[in-house]
């Protein structure tokens, strides 16, 4: 990680959802480096733990009751979230005419209903500060339809327009809300991309930057976005890929 990069999030509380691995777990380890009290979410998180001061919090993001309860205990324990988050998701890959219904509800339920819930319901309470940052995680499919993921093509799309409505009603309230959109990241979600030798060097060979992304790449421009420096910056949707969209 590059610790060298000088962003101060000292004093804020940041909720970062899907951070027991991945990405999730780069971001809420970037945060904490910045200066931010992190409350990792995970599914069994509580147990696993993830160290570096990192507040874990269990959470199932698929069962609304659940994302109840997270609420509820986030106020009850007195936590004013600065900065949330929203990098949960999933992926079913399956050939479109054949795509489970089951299989798009489940991806649908993490990668965008929770994703309006929690911007919901914490975003009201930094709209009542008059303050707060939000960070969805998006992706490079919110911008192409991708293969074999027509679920997951779908919510990500929906991610990056859900990104500019609340954008729309909260920037002059005092709330940034943008998106970034990681490219080909080396995560259990692209494991078998990359265990595809074929297919990988088929995308490696479209990627200007000639590799895999990695979870830090994705990290700091979160923590950018999540800083004072991007006071301004509202609405948008940025592509951390490598350069896999401008080729």
């Amino acid at each position: 990680m590059a610790t060298d990069l000088h962003i101060d999030l000292t004093g804020k509380t940041a909720l970062v959802t899907g951070a027991s691995r991945g990405i999730g777990a780069a971001i809420a380890k970037c945060l904490a480096a910045c200066g931010a009290r992190v409350i990792g979410i995970g599914t069994g998180i509580e147990a696993d733990g993830t160290g570096d001061g990192i507040l874990p919090m269990n959470c199932d993001l698929s069962d609304r009751a659940q994302i109840d309860a997270l609420l509820a205990r986030l106020d009850g324990d007195g936590h004013e979230i600065d900065i949330l988050v929203n990098n949960a998701g999933i992926i079913r890959r399956a050939e479109a005419a054949v795509h489970d219904t089951d299989d798009w509800d489940a991806v649908m339920a993490v990668n965008l209903d929770a994703v309006f819930l929690l911007c919901r319901e914490l975003g009201r309470r930094m709209v009542d500060r008059g303050s707060g940052k939000i960070v969805n995680v998006a992706s490079v499919l919110s911008f192409q339809g991708g293969i074999l993921v027509p679920g997951y093509a779908a919510s990500k799309g929906a991610v990056a327009q859900l990104t500019k409505a609340f954008a729309n009603e909260w920037a002059a309230k005092g709330v940034n809300v943008n998106a970034i959109a990681p490219g080909y990241v080396a995560t259990d979600n692209t494991s078998a991309l990359q265990a595809d030798a074929e297919r990988s060097a088929d995308l490696m060979v479209r990627v200007p930057a000639g590799r895999w992304g990695t979870p830090d790449d994705i990290a700091w421009p979160v923590a950018f976005l999540a800083s004072d420096a991007a006071a301004f910056i509202h609405g948008v949707v940025l592509p951390v890929d490598g350069g896999w969209l401008s080729r």
